[in-house]
């Protein structure tokens, strides 16, 4: 959804999933020459009764303008018109088991690298619907971890959501190639960093949850909310305590259990690492309560906005 009406060169539709949508970008939108747009990703949720709701849409819409203003990108709308095109859209689109992800451009302009020639921001969103049998496998079974030989991006870049994905790309593909399923970043003290567009978390042997400091990443919206969370797991006897540090990789290694933290996931056990396994090899029982809570805060969680569905 662009700034006002649709120009010439946008072109779009939004309908059931069993009908074709599409949507049609000019070459000139900042999105492809200079990567200057933003992107975030948000859960649609079942909460039961047929109804569905949008999980963490005001912490990962606060997300995107605070990048916005670290990549100097004036919004076309403010916050709540923005919030409010999300919620209509994700009911217009019908999609039920899915995500949301959507986008901040500086917009269309010229050719040239300055973002001056740009006739105005523009806002674009659209709903995906999962693929629920992987992601359940993946959870049941855990899945394999690398480290990348990818270098890291500067911390000030890690920290803006934007679509400038290269070295995610490049160490997603790196990992598929080894037979994993994601990388790992470890920075240049030896500390452990984050995935391409996740958090990583570890359980050490002392029953600790630790989620690498998020001063060198992203701060992930549902690792943060993890952390809120995990205190009940500290109250039942799972954890000793929770929370974010560095973390050096040695350590980490020695950890009882490993997972990959994010939107889409939201928790998904590592069972191996560089070839290692982690813990016993097995699912541990704090990822799967982790996972477990996180699964309960999207149905009766405070941080659900509904959809109101035709």
């Amino acid at each position: 959804m662009a700034s006002s009406t649709p120009p010439p060169y946008l072109m779009g539709s939004v309908s059931s999933p069993s009908q074709f949508s599409f949507l049609l970008l000019a070459l000139t939108i900042r999105w492809y020459r200079a990567a200057c747009t933003l992107s975030e990703t948000l859960n649609i949720c079942d909460v039961g009764s047929l109804s569905r709701c949008l999980y963490e849409l005001d912490s990962h819409l606060d997300r995107l303008l605070a990048s916005a203003s670290k990549a100097k990108i004036d919004p076309p709308f403010p916050r709540e018109t923005m919030r409010g095109i999300l919620i209509q859209m994700t009911a217009a689109s019908g999609c039920k088991d899915g995500s949301i992800k959507y986008w901040l451009s500086a917009g269309p302009g010229d050719f040239l690298l300055s973002p001056t020639g740009c006739t105005g921001p523009a806002f674009y969103a659209v709903a995906i619907a999962a693929s629920a049998a992987t992601r359940r496998s993946q959870q049941n079974d855990g899945v394999r971890a690398i480290t990348t030989t990818v270098p890291m991006k500067h911390p000030f870049f890690a920290g803006i959501k934007s679509v400038n994905y290269l070295p995610n790309a490049l160490a997603l593909v790196e990992a598929e190639a080894r037979g994993a399923y994601a990388p790992v970043w470890v920075d240049e003290d030896g500390c452990v960093a984050e995935g391409p567009t996740m958090n990583v978390a570890f359980v050490t042997a002392d029953g600790d949850l630790v989620l690498p400091a998020f001063e060198k990443v992203l701060s992930g919206c549902t690792a943060k909310r993890l952390l809120a969370l995990a205190p009940r797991l500290v109250e039942a006897g799972l954890l000793r305590s929770a929370g974010d540090a560095r973390i050096s990789a040695d350590e980490a290694r020695r950890c009882a259990e490993m997972m990959f933290v994010g939107s889409g996931l939201p928790v998904l056990p590592v069972v191996e690492w560089d070839g290692q396994q982690v813990g016993d090899g097995r699912v541990g029982k704090v990822s799967l309560a982790l996972s477990e809570l996180l699964r309960d805060d999207m149905k009766s969680g405070p941080d659900r906005i509904p959809v109101p569905y035709s």
